[in-house]
């Protein structure tokens, strides 16, 4: 029978492809212990039974607060195998949002982690009626909240008493039927809940499939939040789907560690982690001996141009293939040793990924492979994948799916992976999907003479300067971001005289630059006021602007002390820049770029 629902999918890949380690966790002692199919299986089973003694039915939510981890898996495998639907929730959330989300879909429960995400439910209990169970994955003192294990020896004590058949072992539901629930992280307002159905996940699961077969020889390690639809469709269902395992890392900072021990051959992930990567090495290299230094440039330079002819379709001469042999062995095959040396192939997604870095990464032997898509779409819409790459695109349109350019550039998008709606808003739905189903992405975009899309940026980012130029802030900020030196940037200029940008430095490469300059420092906040570190940036921002029309020219920039952060309230739980929140909490460093407009001056 076809795969039509992640219940279906869950238990034909436990039943073609059984393996010792399905997922892999570290234990409190540091170590990884493997969970077998079969004892998974076992689990979600018992969990199966466990939520139905508490009433939980078919068509009900369940909403889910909590890091990576076996249980999360557990917990959302059962659901989907008793036809109920989730509502993963970002462990990073503060309440007030949580609060939000939970009170516009309404769950009948909710699991919780630790006690730190058991307090955040605690504290707005009173004002959740419709909420009966809190089940928590870890002892909590908190009153009133379920062990998870209790829950599960209460399901197993059923699942004892009466056995269930292989054809009960999943709620038989139609592949159209929601199965998920999933708020985006919202750069503005309040967050919209996206209903996805179990198709819309496994028709995105097999097309992937078909351009990155999974095989059972496969491991990912799995550290984007599983509530992000990018993590949850490729790097968990699509693994499952496949035969593969999946190793949670511990935490983000433990990941360069995890990589090593877990020796993944799948990476998914968004830009930062490459970019952190490429900045490190890059940074190694500063740090070298000159001739060191000297070996990673020429290797880079080389590797990378070698990269940039294989993807065009151009031969490399024996010379330089015998020169790339030699740059491999001293410089890219250490690379590769960091990952852990297993790596097959590596997916970005979720925000533009830097060309240049990609072919860093390409010369290095390890593909990153860019995507595109959405929550609403479940979320690929579009890839690069072996023998069809392009750097700078984010590949060809999946083969079940359409794409077309709107007159305005927008691109519109049809097929089985777009949403069943907005949740409680009918209004936003019918503004995003047309009566023949094409859903408005909000992306700017085109594609090229073979079929490649490209994404310019997002159409509600589109600067109109006070002079009335619409200007399109991305291409700038990833011009400058390919500078060594820069981390993140943020370019300003909605009704304002002159384009100028935030940008923060990459701290690590530029405090090795001052020291070799000779300039002294005690504090960042010194290195980042020094006049010479002033004088750097200026020239970084000119050498960008030769590029430039002179309207999209960048006359101002100022130095931030402090990275972008979710924490800070600058990023969405996927990273992405809150440009609305930046420009609130920078307004005094952004107005001092700005000489105060006279009357009757012209904008």
């Amino acid at each position: 029978m076809a795969v039509q629902t992640l219940g279906e999918l869950f238990l034909t890949a436990v039943h073609d492809f059984p393996r010792p380690d399905l997922f892999s966790y570290r234990d409190s002692t540091g170590k990884y212990v493997d969970v077998s199919s079969e004892e998974a299986l076992k689990r979600v089973r018992a969990l199966r039974y466990g939520m139905r003694s508490l009433g939980i039915k078919g068509g009900d939510k369940v909403a889910l607060l909590s890091e990576n981890r076996v249980e999360w898996a557990i917990c959302d495998l059962a659901a989907h195998c008793s036809g109920t639907i989730t509502v993963p929730i970002y462990a990073t959330l503060l309440s007030d949002t949580i609060e939000y989300i939970v009170n516009d879909c309404q769950p009948v429960a909710i699991f919780v982690s630790t006690e730190e995400q058991a307090a955040k439910i605690h504290s707005i209990r009173e004002k959740l009626p419709f909420l009966k169970d809190i089940i928590a994955f870890e002892e909590t003192s908190l009153p009133g909240i379920m062990p998870f294990e209790k829950l599960i020896r209460i399901g197993q004590n059923l699942v004892d008493e009466s056995p269930p058949t292989p054809r009960d072992e999943c709620v038989k539901v139609d592949k159209d039927s929601p199965c998920s629930l999933i708020y985006t992280s919202g750069t503005t307002g309040n967050p919209k809940g996206v209903v996805l159905s179990h198709w819309n996940f496994v028709s995105n699961v097999q097309s992937i499939q078909r351009l990155f077969p999974i095989k059972p020889t496969d491991k990912t390690l799995s550290f984007l939040p599983l509530s992000h639809v990018l993590e949850r469709m490729g790097g968990y269902y699509t693994i499952i789907n496949g035969g593969g395992g999946i190793a949670f890392a511990e935490r983000m900072d433990t990941v360069p560690v995890d990589i090593v021990e877990v020796k993944p051959t799948v990476i998914i992930s968004v830009p930062r982690l490459y970019e952190k990567i490429y900045a490190k090495a890059n940074a190694t290299a500063m740090s070298g001996s000159p001739i060191k230094k000297n070996i990673f440039f020429w290797a880079r330079n080389l590797g990378m141009e070698c990269a940039r002819l294989e993807t065009e379709g151009k031969p490399i001469s024996t010379w330089m293939a015998f020169k790339r042999s030699i740059a491999d062995k001293l410089v890219f095959s250490k690379l590769r040793a960091k990952l852990g040396g297993n790596i097959r192939f590596m997916v970005s997604g979720g925000a533009p990924l830097n060309s240049r870095i990609n072919q860093f990464f390409y010369a290095s032997g390890l593909y990153i492979f860019e995507g595109y898509g959405l929550t609403e779409t479940s979320p690929v819409i579009s890839a690069n994948y072996t023998d069809n790459m392009r750097f700078g695109s984010v590949g060809k349109q999946l083969p079940d799916c359409e794409v077309r350019i709107a007159e305005d550039g927008e691109i519109l998008v049809k097929g089985p992976q777009v949403m069943i709606g907005y949740f409680n808003n009918q209004k936003a739905t019918d503004e995003t999907i047309d009566p023949d189903g094409w859903l408005a992405t909000g992306d700017i975009g085109h594609l090229d003479d073979d079929g490649f899309l490209f994404i310019t940026d997002r159409k509600k980012d589109i600067i109109v300067t006070a002079g009335g130029k619409n200007i399109a802030p991305q291409p700038m900020e990833n011009l400058l971001r390919n500078d060594k030196f820069v981390s993140q940037v943020v370019v300003i200029g909605d009704k304002k005289q002159f384009l100028s940008a935030l940008m923060v430095p990459d701290f690590e490469p530029l405090e090795i630059w001052a020291q070799d300059s000779g300039i002294s420092f005690t504090q960042i906040e010194d290195l980042v006021d020094h006049p010479q570190v002033q004088t750097l940036f200026q020239q970084i921002l000119e050498k960008a602007n030769q590029n430039l029309p002179g309207f999209n020219q960048i006359k101002k920039c100022s130095l931030l002390k402090e990275e972008f952060t979710l924490e800070g309230g600058e990023l969405t739980p996927t990273l992405k820049v809150k440009r609305f929140a930046i420009g609130r909490k920078y307004k005094d460093v952004i107005d001092a770029m700005y000489p105060p407009v006279m009357d009757g001056e012209e904008n």
